[in-house]
């Protein structure tokens, strides 16, 4: 059982389809479309091997501490460990706590105390809500006028409610970020390749957050030596100081790495898949999903990773406005509901996110991220060039769609 609705839960469906039945709750027309059986009971009255939970709020919310009273299998942490996704605050007070590296903080729920702060720091400026905000939380600004607008207005609950009423001021890091996740049984962990997105909403980096235009796996230059010092100055710690407070976390702990010239050091953590890393990574793993994440939430994983294969790269197409006011009900040309055009293209998987399926049976776009297309290769640049000719037969009006995802990888 796969809960959740978006390219993510998609992947993930898709994935261990191969190896297993799956159903998908709520899901999506696509997933459907893919011959996934969807549902809209809750997973709470449902029975299953496996749980996954895909979304972050369901985990923060603790749905795999109701599953699990329930005596289910279930790949997310309770709410405990969740609380590294929840709030930004609590996840700086662990790095501190397990020493692992990360950018220099503040945390304030008082704005003149905030603005204060802000002014002794060096700009860039980062400015990040303390709760959950879908990916679109923080602002990284060199100009000091924005930003203490930025935290006067998260303060005033006006953008994010009361996930936004604490905020976290840091020091900007620099360099080529790194997405890592690792799977934890709650003794053990392995690690899945690296794989990088891009948070942009445009080309060369410009424009406003999102949450996420694309990515590609695995990071080429990211080689046996690299992930050994991840694991030893960032996950080892971590998972020492999960132990420490008795939580028990079994799931996927996704890492946001900073390659500083001073070290690796981590942005964050999500409790979770990462989305649209999970659209990169799930293609190179075969048909092992299914007993992979069985083993993590019935804490057998072996300590042995598991083997990626090839190169994939996605690339998201949203909506028109996205990421402010994403506009719905365009309608979708390319994918078909008896056959999507744009997989014929060899080694191409088009996940939805976010489309519906109006009065006349097409496919019309219906949330911010529409699709990911996904591309699967011997290289990077083979699964790039795939993907891009894939996502070329896919319009609608108004389609944001990134250009540069992959063209340099890192």
């Amino acid at each position: 059982m796969v809960i959740g609705s978006g390219a993510r839960e998609h992947a993930l469906a898709w994935a261990i389809a191969k190896s297993a039945h799956v159903t998908v709750t709520p899901g999506n027309p696509g997933i459907a479309a893919h011959g996934i059986a969807c549902v809209e009971t809750p997973a709470t009255e449902l029975e299953a091997d496996l749980f996954v939970i895909g979304p972050d709020q369901e985990v923060v919310d603790g749905l795999a501490d109701d599953l699990r009273a329930q005596g289910k299998a279930v790949v997310g942490p309770g709410a405990d460990g969740a609380r590294l996704e929840g709030s930004k605050a609590f996840m700086k007070e662990f790095l501190e706590s397990a020493g692992v590296p990360s950018a220099a903080f503040g945390v304030f729920d008082d704005e003149v105390r905030a603005v204060a702060y802000l002014r002794t720091m060096k700009p860039p400026y980062v400015v990040k809500t303390d709760g959950l905000a879908a990916g679109k939380g923080v602002l990284v600004t060199h100009d000091l006028a924005e930003a203490e607008g930025d935290v006067r207005e998260k303060l005033s609950g006006h953008v994010f409610a009361g996930a936004g009423r604490t905020v976290v001021i840091e020091e900007a890091l620099d360099g080529p970020e790194c997405s890592l996740m690792v799977l934890c049984d709650g003794t053990h962990v392995v690690t899945l390749a690296s794989s990088q997105d891009f948070k942009r909403v445009g080309d060369a980096n410009r424009g406003a957050n999102t949450g996420g235009m694309g990515a590609y796996a695995p990071m080429t230059s990211m080689d046996a030596p690299h992930l050994e010092e991840f694991m030893e100055t960032i996950v080892t710690p971590t998972l020492r100081e999960l132990q420490r407070r008795d939580i028990d976390y079994r799931g996927v702990l996704y890492a946001g790495i900073m390659l500083t010239t001073q070290g690796p050091k981590l942005l964050e953590y999500n409790a979770r898949f990462g989305d649209p890393e999970t659209q990169v990574l799930v293609p190179l793993y075969g048909d092992g999903l299914f007993q992979l994440l069985h083993d993590v939430a019935t804490g057998q994983l072996d300590a042995t990773p598991p083997r990626a294969v090839g190169a994939a790269v996605t690339v998201v197409l949203a909506a028109h406005g996205y990421p402010a006011s994403p506009r719905r009900g365009d309608l979708i040309e390319g994918l078909g509901v008896d056959g999507q055009l744009a997989e014929q293209v060899d080694g191409v998987t088009v996940f939805h996110a976010g489309t519906a399926i109006n009065d006349e049976g097409q496919f019309v776009t219906n949330g911010g991220r529409v699709v990911a297309v996904t591309a699967v290769g011997d290289t990077v640049a083979q699964a790039r060039g795939r993907a891009y000719d894939a996502a070329s037969l896919i319009t609608f009006a108004g389609r944001v769609m990134r250009t540069d995802i992959a063209l340099a990888p890192l």
